[in-house]
């Protein structure tokens, strides 16, 4: 299990780390108190599945003199600086057998300062990463049947150069009999402990780990070095058995972004993909790999087809992302400071492929997929934060709030450059296809803009000004200010022109698609955003979100309030469904009992408008332009 094929020089490279204890670096002449060249060892034991703790050493060869440690603090694809150092616990550092101070920046929490002594050449390094033990310290990592490693959140490194100029070399003790996936290659195993071939700190940062109890590889596009595989991990073996039909649709999501984009940037790609209901979600890319987490039944229940872009999104930004980069989000290091205005390409216009791969590659119908852009349609077509705020804005939402819950977030708006972006680039399509009379499309965008050499690729950066000179060169037209208008501009009008040139319209209809129903089940939700401006817990009568200046607003409804009510009825969904539907000819009026904290009170809301439920419907005599970019390429 794991990419533990080792490559025509395994054994020259294992005689040449046998040779040798494993802490021993190549040194270096260097200035006084410069870091000295060398490898960085790094060993990280991950057993301590009750206490979820992983235990880190490390050998850091130095010179003499003043020395700051870095701990990784902004992190590719978070765009933000959210390394977590509060998770970083004992560390003590000693060289030449005697303890060295440190002492932590006084502004920067991510560095640490300290004096290697006259005859150091070496530093030792221990310390743990005390992983959350539930989801209100952060992303549950480690459960009884799985784990997860993330490079950064278990190595120091040395300020003063660049990732890329910084070599390591990584290894890891496992739980007996657990089985792993990673894009690194391995040097060696011996039992339950793995050593994996020097790599750069940047390779190494962007190459993940996951492993345990139960698991299996599924071939999906090639073996041996040239790969792209399906790396499993579930909370018990029955939930690995996979359903042909889905697999079939994962290999062709590899075909079809062949298609789409021509050469691939890397030599191989393993999605690693945890099936767990302990496990915390997660969707986050690397070049030749992704961490993905999701419901149990993914690969086993065909049935359920919400979040089935999911891989597809992560593997896109295999070329926008990784191989081609915002400039200003190519940072040197992982304590470089990133700036995100090119967010609304990056996670943007990746969140319009991942739909489109999704459709083409047949892990969703054009029926689900179509009921997936009215669920989006709908959303943005009352996103009342549009009248203040800016798409261009919201790119530096994760610098202000990463991904924290907000009060009110139709009016304060989050990171919508992802799917406003993806509304952007239907729009960028249906015009190419309409000025070229269906001659060019962003098909013909992605395959130029995100060529890749026929060997793996180092990070090609990108600028506005290639984006649209990019554009230019398909289609003239006047692409800067259609671009700056859609990204910059203060409007309340919903950008849907693309899907309007697409030959389809937003709909309401009293009865939701199959689409939402299943998001809301999965989130355990009744949703009436579209009629009352309000989204409840089933279970709870928790009102989960309220619109802003929807009728439940007007009311004066929140978030956080319990409803506990309907008409002098107990709650529950189909008795507010029925209210709402009885409101349309009866009084027009709607009674809700909310418990606010210890207080109850009546909020009583004016509405004639029946349910409403986002749909997609065909504009008679209009180009299907949306059903043609849907189709998978033959």
């Amino acid at each position: 299990m794991g990419c533990r094929i080792v490559k025509k020089y395994r054994n020259a490279l294992i005689l040449l780390l046998c040779l040798v204890p494993f802490g021993w670096a190549m040194r270096a002449a260097a200035d006084p108190g410069a870091v000295a060249s060398g490898v960085i060892a790094l060993a990280v034991d991950l057993t301590d599945l009750d206490r979820r703790v992983y235990r880190v050493s490390q050998q850091i060869p130095v010179e003499p003199g003043p020395l700051t440690l870095l701990y990784p603090k902004w992190l590719p694809g978070n765009h933000a600086p959210v390394g977590p150092i509060e998770q970083l616990a004992g560390l003590s550092i000693s060289g030449a057998g005697q303890r060295i101070g440190w002492r932590r920046d006084p502004t920067d929490m991510h560095a640490f300062h300290l004096q290697v002594p006259t005859g150091v050449s070496e530093l030792d390094l221990t310390f743990q990463f005390a992983s959350p033990l539930d989801t209100t310290q952060g992303r549950v990592v480690v459960t009884p049947q799985m784990l997860g490693l993330q490079w950064n959140t278990v190595l120091l490194y040395p300020a003063g150069r660049p990732a890329g100029a910084i070599r390591f070399v990584p290894r890891i003790t496992l739980p007996a009999d657990w089985q792993f996936a990673t894009s690194l290659e391995t040097a060696a195993i011996e039992g339950a402990r793995i050593r994996f071939a020097p790599v750069t700190l940047e390779t190494l940062v962007d190459s993940p780990l996951f492993a345990g109890r139960h698991a299996r590889r599924f071939d999906l596009h090639g073996r041996g070095q040239s790969h792209v595989r399906l790396n499993a991990f579930a909370d018990a073996p029955r939930f690995l058995d996979a359903d042909p039909d889905v697999l079939d649709a994962h290999r062709r999501l590899v075909v079809q972004a062949d298609r789409l984009f021509g050469a691939r940037p890397f030599d191989r790609y393993d999605f690693l993909l945890a099936l767990s209901s302990q496990f915390s979600g997660i969707g986050l890319e690397h070049l030749r790999s992704s961490e993905n987490a999701t419901y149990r039944e993914y690969l086993s229940d065909p049935r359920r087809f919400s979040g089935r872009d999911l891989l597809a999104h992560e593997y896109v930004h295999a070329w926008n992302g990784k191989f081609r980069r915002p400039a200003d989000l190519a940072t040197s290091n992982f304590n470089e400071p990133m700036h995100g205005s090119l967010l609304w390409v990056y996670e943007g216009q990746t969140e319009y492929w991942g739909v489109v791969l999704a459709a083409r590659s047949g892990l969703w119908s054009d029926q689900q997929a179509r009921e997936a852009i009215a669920d989006i349609a709908a959303s943005y077509a009352h996103r009342e934060g549009r009248v203040w705020r800016s798409l261009a804005d919201t790119t530096n939402q994760p610098i202000i709030a990463y991904r924290r819950a907000l009060a009110w977030p139709s009016w304060q708006r989050a990171r919508d450059y992802y799917s406003e972006g993806q509304l952007v680039w239907l729009d960028v399509d249906t015009r190419l296809r309409e000025l070229s009379r269906g001659r060019r499309s962003l098909d013909d965008f992605a395959r130029a803009f995100f060529a890749a050499p026929t060997a793996p690729a180092a990070v090609s950066t990108y600028t506005f000004d290639d984006v649209v000179n990019a554009l230019e060169r398909l289609h003239a037209f006047d692409w800067r200010g259609f671009l700056r208008e859609r990204i910059d501009d203060h409007g309340g009008v919903a950008p849907l022109d693309g899907l309007t040139r697409g030959g389809w319209k937003l709909v309401y209809r009293d009865a939701p698609s199959a689409y939402e129903n299943e998001l809301a089940a999965r989130r355990g939700v009744a949703d009436f955003r579209y009629s009352l401006g309000l989204r409840v817990a089933t279970q709870s009568g928790r009102i989960e979100e309220v619109l802003w200046d929807s009728p439940a607003f007007s009311a004066g409804l929140a978030a956080g309030m319990t409803l506990v009510a309907v008409d002098g009825v107990e709650f529950d969904a189909d008795t507010l469904r029925r209210a709402i539907a009885a409101a349309t000819t009866g009084s027009g009026t709607l009674d809700l009992l909310v418990r606010n904290f210890d207080r109850y009170r009546t909020a009583r809301i004016e509405y004639r408008g029946g349910l409403r439920h986002p749909h997609l419907e065909r504009i008679s005599g209009t180009p299907d332009r949306l059903g043609d970019i849907l189709a998978p390429r033959r």
